[in-house]
């Protein structure tokens, strides 16, 4: 199944906050770095931190570590090219990570009007799985190309911290736990002998179509083998056979919306909220297809 990419660019257009519109436009071949760049910056705090929105159900000004991990998508989405910015964001994380070299899964909110509920009510003093171990697979994708982010001390203390908690793991995690834990072993694979046994061991929880519910989530919530392994030849893709993932990207490319953007699945917090994910999601979407061969 294929996709309508004129329509996608006339949703952008239309519709797209302008950090993705630019975004959008680097990923065509067009624009440049430094208009990404600026666009990024806007979302960024004197500390380093990202806030402003930048995760679009998480509305509040202060930097939080919700926020870094579509930072570093977009880090990584400049390459070759680096950016200070990159090693600033890796300083501030280092400074809000627990003694267990953990993130918490958000900070205490200044203005917490049309945040959801997960991050409002999240515990400041806990490590979390979920936001560490994504965020450390987001960061290795820009170290591939940023040597000043590959030797960043914060980078080494949250690989270790999620290798032992994914390795510490007794019963099945969420969906988003599981999901995230994947991403990021298939991002330590080559460097960290642990990530293939562990990766093994995860293999194991993900369901043969590679549907994951997503509990507590919306009706039909779930997450899909793409948003597990959305890289092609890499080790996460080995969970999954041939036709699973091919099915999956013929059903990202039917979800293509009339109007030419991609929805999500989850809850819609606020109006501002679900446009921002409406522009953020399709520039994913056809990331996707794109490294995918479609």
């Amino acid at each position: 199944m294929s996709h309508d990419r004129p329509s996608a660019a006339s949703f952008m257009a239309g519709h797209a906050r302008v950090l993705d519109r630019r975004r959008f436009e680097l990923m065509e071949g067009g624009g440049d770095v430094a208009g990404v760049l600026a666009a990024l910056d806007a979302y960024r705090n004197p500390d380093g931190g990202y806030g402003w929105g930048l995760e679009p159900d998480l509305r509040s000004p202060e930097s939080q570590p919700g926020a870094a991990l579509h930072a570093f998508e977009v880090l990584e989405e400049i390459a070759p090219a680096t950016s200070p910015r990159a090693a600033e964001l890796c300083g501030w994380l280092e400074s809000v990570t627990r003694d267990d070299g953990g993130l918490p899964f958000a900070l205490p909110l200044g203005l917490p009007a049309a945040t959801a509920p997960w991050w409002a009510g999240a515990d400041p003093s806990v490590s979390s799985l979920q936001i560490t171990s994504v965020s450390a697979a987001a960061a290795h994708r820009v170290a591939a190309h940023d040597p000043a982010v590959a030797a960043h001390p914060w980078l080494r203390r949250a690989t270790d911290h999620c290798l032992e908690a994914i390795g510490a793991l007794r019963e099945p995690p969420g969906a988003y736990v599981l999901a995230f834990a994947v991403r990021f072993l298939d991002a330590v694979y080559e460097s960290r002998p642990e990530a293939a046994g562990l990766l093994g061991r995860l293999a194991k929880l993900v369901p043969a179509d590679g549907r994951v519910p997503v509990a507590g989530g919306t009706a039909d919530e779930a997450l899909r083998p793409l948003d597990l392994a959305p890289y092609p030849g890499r080790p996460a893709r080995e969970l999954f056979a041939p036709g699973v993932v091919e099915a999956d990207l013929d059903r990202l490319a039917g979800e293509q919306r009339d109007d030419g953007g991609w929805s999500v699945e989850y809850a819609r917090i606020s109006p501002a909220g679900a446009l921002d994910w409406r522009g953020a999601i399709t520039v994913w979407a056809l990331g996707v297809l794109r490294r995918n061969g479609r």
